[in-house]
């Protein structure tokens, strides 16, 4: 069966792609099967270098793990995207000399400052189909809980074999919802170093009132360098380290771009949901989202209030309040286009029609009529304890409750074989664990802590008693009737007795024993211990769950697949976090009834939305008046009249993309992908070609800004520049 849903989907994506316009991210090795489309397009290099992720331009692509970037030149000089950098330049940021606010430029190497602890540059360089070896043999009458952990040992056995040469990170990755699966080996540069960050009123310009919107005028542009031993090796930061020597690198593009010209972006988009059942959909955009919303708004307002601005707290916070505000305009404008819209009534069409087609059909009705009722069963049950779930994830928000657990959980872990432990907790992660607890220290302050827990343990008082959890009731003395003071009170003087807000304290306790943590008096270390068998039962519980999702779900979307194939239609996994490729033009669209945007901004759109002062639409003195003397350089666009900043395309893309390249025909860098437009965020779930759009920085901007602003010239010399 396996063997055949796979040939289905090759069949189906080879057979059926011209009926797709610009919708689709692609799998690299795809790219042949869709030539025709990409030629049409504008493409003018063969689609097979680009399917070879050996090969230019697919080897300059790099994944941070959240973001993607890509090599800009042979000293392994990274660009990607003011808010993937954000961390990084927080981490090297305080009150009185806050690289945020006034960016930062490193002249030489030797005055690049250090990433953010566990910042990485990972470099792909095979895909491997593993489909057979994850699930071949599995029996259809396993248990939920007995399949989730055959498919997480034998992923694990597979990551641990890639792993076996020095300096990767290797992954597996599941597509159509677990229907295939592939091993993804990435070399793992850990010596990151900044190198340069426009300032927050060129990085950042417009802030949250511009974020999803168009027009755009914002810089989101920084710098990284991947470092390596002298060997050419992945190492740690040390002084003696040298640049790495990507095997290439894009050029980037001075000439830029025309409305309606090719483009391609590459890069890791996090995740989608195109193929949820109707009653996912239901759930998620009446519930989850509009919920989510109201938490993130009401974290937001917690800490500005708790750490307001000027305060070293605040600094601290930046980079969370950054990604609160963005995921809760993401969250608005999802309800909004939702309720405007009839993806809803669209999905309940399919699925009636779905299931009359594999009804219409004795062999279909065996093979996949159940899998669709079993599923809709399963969606029920993943729900059943929702409200409690998202209340304890927020509460989990906070740093120093889920740190004690972690720190506990790795005492237990290191007591089995390493092959055995949990993922998150084995010795190829411990790099990765330590330096988040050292991260810790530039985005923690004690009270924004205290009162983020605070917050939304007033939600969990209010939950019915059948929804509580009886061991974190014990050990805040909850009981019917409970008042939040009494909970704050403990609060209190738990943080006023921890040492865990002391990182060195941290670290000691990774080589703690399970003994020691049981004869602690620490109050978070007492409440992990409290905590740790009730997490280890809904642990089980929700593998059972998963596994009963992982044997389900793929046999639903073998009929989905099958069912659109019979219509001519294609389907693409959906996005989930490994290498894709999609394309489209420059192109304008219609927000609504009587209006287009136009596909380009300028520099003068900027200056008129300029004020003085203004936390978000603030300017430097020099980009100001260089605007105003018309010092365009060679970056002047005639039919635009003027420097293009922003710009439009169709390319179909989401988050995780930040920091992509844009690549012209030629597969030069013209841009960097950095957002959407606000009714495109649906996308996720729903893709419309007249309003899907992406926003990019255009590379004359950004050179723009470098040459005759910033004074970047080291940079602009180091960097491939074409005309």
């Amino acid at each position: 069966m396996k063997l055949s849903n796979s040939l289905l989907v090759a069949s189906l994506i080879a057979t059926s792609t011209s009926v797709l316009a610009d919708e689709g991210m692609w799998q690299p090795h795809q790219l042949p099967q869709i030539k025709q489309q990409l030629l049409k397009n504008g493409l003018k290099i063969n689609p097979e270098s680009i399917s070879k992720l050996t090969e230019f331009p697919m080897n300059a692509v790099i994944s941070l793990g959240g973001c993607t970037a890509s090599f800009v030149s042979d000293k392994g000089l990274v660009v990607t995207n003011h808010h993937c950098a954000y961390g990084s330049i927080q981490y090297n940021s305080t009150k009185d000399d806050n690289l945020i606010d006034k960016g930062f430029l490193a002249k030489s190497f030797d005055k690049e400052l250090p990433a953010a602890p566990g910042s990485r540059i990972y470099v792909t360089e095979s895909l491997t189909k593993v489909t057979d070896k994850v699930i071949g043999d599995l029996a259809d009458d396993l248990s939920g809980e007995a399949r989730y952990k055959i498919v997480e040992q034998r992923e694990k056995d597979l990551v641990a074999e890639c792993e076996k040469a020095d300096g990767y990170r290797c992954g597996t990755y599941s597509f159509h919802g677990g229907l295939e699966y592939y091993l993804i080996k990435q070399l793992e540069i850990r010596d990151v170093r900044l190198v340069y960050a426009p300032p927050s009123n060129i990085g950042k310009f417009g802030g949250d009132t511009d974020n999803w919107m168009w027009p755009r005028h914002t810089g989101d542009w920084s710098f990284y360098r991947a470092y390596v031993d002298q060997d050419g090796k992945p190492a740690d930061f040390s002084k003696d380290n040298v640049p790495y020597q990507p095997k290439s690198h894009l050029e980037v593009s001075a000439k830029g771009l025309s409305d309606g010209d090719f483009v391609m972006v590459a890069g890791y988009p996090g995740s989608t949901n195109r193929y949820r059942t109707s009653s996912e959909v239901t759930n998620q955009f009446d519930w989850v989202y509009p919920t989510a919303k109201r938490y993130r708004e009401e974290s937001i307002e917690l800490i500005k209030r708790v750490a307001p601005k000027g305060t070293e707290a605040n600094v601290k916070y930046l980079s969370t309040l950054a990604g609160l505000a963005n995921y809760a305009k993401n969250y608005g404008s999802m309800i909004e286009s939702y309720n405007k819209g009839d993806m809803l009534e669209r999905k309940m069409r399919l699925e009636t029609d779905l299931n009359q087609w594999i009804n219409s059909d004795s062999k279909r009705e065996n093979r996949y009529a159940q899998s669709v009722t079993q599923l809709t069963e399963l969606v029920k049950q993943s729900n059943l304890h929702q409200e409690r779930d998202l209340i304890f994830g927020y509460i989990n928000r906070s740093a120093l409750m889920p740190v004690a657990q972690r720190l506990y959980r790795l005492a237990h872990e290191k007591q089995k074989d390493d092959a055995q432990r949990k993922r998150g907790y084995q010795e190829r992660d411990m790099t990765r664990f330590t330096q988040g607890i050292k991260r810790l220290s530039k985005r923690f302050d004690v009270e924004v802590d205290r009162e983020t827990v605070s917050h939304f343990m007033a939600y969990y008082l209010e939950l019915p008693a059948s929804e509580r959890v009886a061991a974190f009731d014990k050990f805040y003395h909850i009981a019917k009737g409970t008042k939040l003071t009494s909970i704050n009170k403990q609060l209190k003087a738990m943080y006023a007795k921890t040492e865990l807000t002391d990182e060195t304290k941290r670290l000691a306790w990774m080589d703690a024993s399970v003994e020691q943590f049981k004869a602690s008096n620490d109050p978070f270390i007492v409440y992990a211990v409290a905590m740790y068998d009730t997490v280890l039962v809904q642990e089980k519980k929700d593998k059972e769950l998963s596994g009963q999702f992982q044997k389900v779900r793929p046999n639903y979307m073998a009929a989905l697949i099958a069912y659109k194939e019979s219509l001519g239609q294609a389907v693409y996994a959906d996005a989930n976090s490994s290498l894709r490729v999609t394309y489209g033009n420059v192109k304008g669209y219609s927000p609504q009834d009587g209006l287009y945007a136009t596909p380009f901004t300028t520099l003068e759109g900027k200056l008129t939305k300029y004020i003085p002062g203004d936390e978000e639409f603030d300017m430097t003195a020099k980009e100001q008046s260089t605007i105003l003397a018309k010092t365009y350089g060679r970056y002047y666009d005639k039919p635009v009249g003027s420097v293009p900043l922003n710009f439009l395309s169709t390319v179909d893309t989401t988050g995780g993309n930040s920091g992509s390249p844009t690549m012209n025909a030629k597969a030069q860098l013209v841009g960097l992908l950095f957002d959407g437009v606000y009714e495109s965020i649906i996308s996720d779930w729903d893709f419309d070609p007249k309003i899907s759009r992406s926003i990019h920085l255009d590379s004359r901007y950004m050179l723009w800004i470098m040459e005759h602003v910033s004074g970047a010239d080291n940079l602009i010399e180091e960097m491939d520049i074409v005309e």
